[in-house]
């Protein structure tokens, strides 16, 4: 599917035409950069001539992504913006010579911080939807509680509050939604949590328990952490790491963070031997770099902590270990965010701060309801949000 649409010049910023015609496009299944290049004629050098952690990122790419390409009056590519997560994009361009270039940077967005509230008429879920046409905000709103609240005790009556971050790319709903602080009165019971450091919190500061997923592998340390689109000050350009890597010897069994389904097994460019789950809520996870796989194949069901695969050093990798990615509806997020850890509770110091921030979210709602003001308008399109 492609749809064709007209821009001004601004939205390409490196290169100046009067009008510009910008194809829109959706990633399929299974496609690489090195076969988007080959097909479109733009020498594969570019991926090449990247480093290994570059090659690696590439393979982040999304099936479904939509993604721009910007031809000039002779139907020839001028540029190409291919997105590989909520912050950051790959860039692909030609130079004053004429040349094509290959760069990462920044996802270009709005960020928009939004109240809603309500009084239940049917359930949770269907009410926050149907007042937002946002099925990305009712999951996320589920998500937050992380099973702290049975949705299904919620009846008619009972009182919802959402104060969430979202954002906007090109006009259209980008990215996942992050809720900062939420309210569900069941019976004139409020339960509430907060968002602090990535991580939800009750008013007393103990953290609401992860339980998702499991570590996939045992007795091993953190080398590599999550990371988004950060300035890198010495390579002067774009960096991320869409995961977290566990340094473990070469065999150390790697086991499925949750019970879940195989969708992908075999080689993956920059990520060796991979494996990819499918899990509920549209959660996905995949393990990277494998010297070799168990004895399971694509279409098995298999449960959290069952063997899948060996840690190895398979790919554009530097030494063993064992590349941990997850993925909500097809976005990458922090691993650590789901993984199940000991339930803890803040210092008091980072209480102070936590107590600090729980008044700026009140503070924001409690203007809302003195001003009266009404929900957000509701969304027109999710383009961005893929149900599984």
């Amino acid at each position: 599917m492609v749809k064709k649409m007209i821009f001004l010049c601004f939205l390409f910023s490196l290169r100046a035409f009067a009008l510009s015609s910008t194809e829109e496009h959706i990633w399929e299944n299974g496609d690489t950069l090195l076969q988007f290049l080959q097909r479109n004629s733009i020498p594969m050098s570019l991926y090449y001539e990247l480093d290994k952690e570059d090659q690696e990122l590439a393979s982040e790419i999304a099936y479904k992504a939509k993604y721009q390409i910007l031809k000039d009056e002779n139907n020839r590519i001028e540029q190409v913006l291919i997105p590989i997560s909520d912050e950051l994009q790959i860039h692909i361009y030609k130079n004053k010579e004429e040349q094509f270039k290959l760069t990462f940077t920044p996802v270009d967005y709005i960020k928009e911080d939004r109240i809603l509230r309500l009084v239940v008429k049917n359930s949770a879920y269907q009410d926050v939807y149907e007042e937002s046409k946002s099925s990305t905000l009712a999951r996320a709103m589920v998500r937050s509680f992380k099973g702290s609240v049975n949705f299904r005790n919620i009846q008619k009556g009972d009182k919802i509050t959402l104060y969430y971050s979202q954002k906007r790319r090109m006009g259209k709903l980008w990215g996942d939604i992050s809720i900062k602080m939420a309210v569900v009165e069941i019976n004139k019971n409020a339960r509430e949590i907060f968002l602090y450091n990535d991580t939800y919190y009750g008013r007393n500061g103990k953290e609401i328990e992860s339980f998702l997923l499991a570590k996939p592998v045992n007795h091993a340390r953190i080398s590599s952490h999550f990371t988004t689109a950060r300035y890198h000050p010495i390579l002067k350009r774009y960096r991320a790491h869409l995961g977290v890597d566990y340094a473990a010897p070469t065999g150390t069994p790697v086991k499925s963070a949750g019970n879940g389904e195989i969708i992908f097994i075999g080689t993956q460019n920059g990520y060796g031997k991979v494996i990819k789950i499918k899990h509920a809520s549209g959660y996905t996870t995949l393990y990277a770099h494998l010297s070799r796989f168990a004895k399971v194949k694509k279409g098995q069901k298999v449960k959290q902590g069952q063997l899948i695969a060996y840690v190895g050093s398979t790919g554009m990798s530097t030494g063993p270990h064992l590349h941990f990615g997850v993925y909500l509806n097809n976005k990458a997020i922090n691993p650590l965010s789901v993984v199940k850890i000991a339930k803890s509770e803040l210092s008091a110091k980072s209480k102070k701060d936590f107590q600090n921030k729980i008044a700026e979210y009140e503070s924001a709602i409690k203007e809302a309801i003195e001003n009266d003001r009404p929900n957000p308008p509701k969304e027109e399109d999710f383009e961005n949000f893929i149900e599984f």
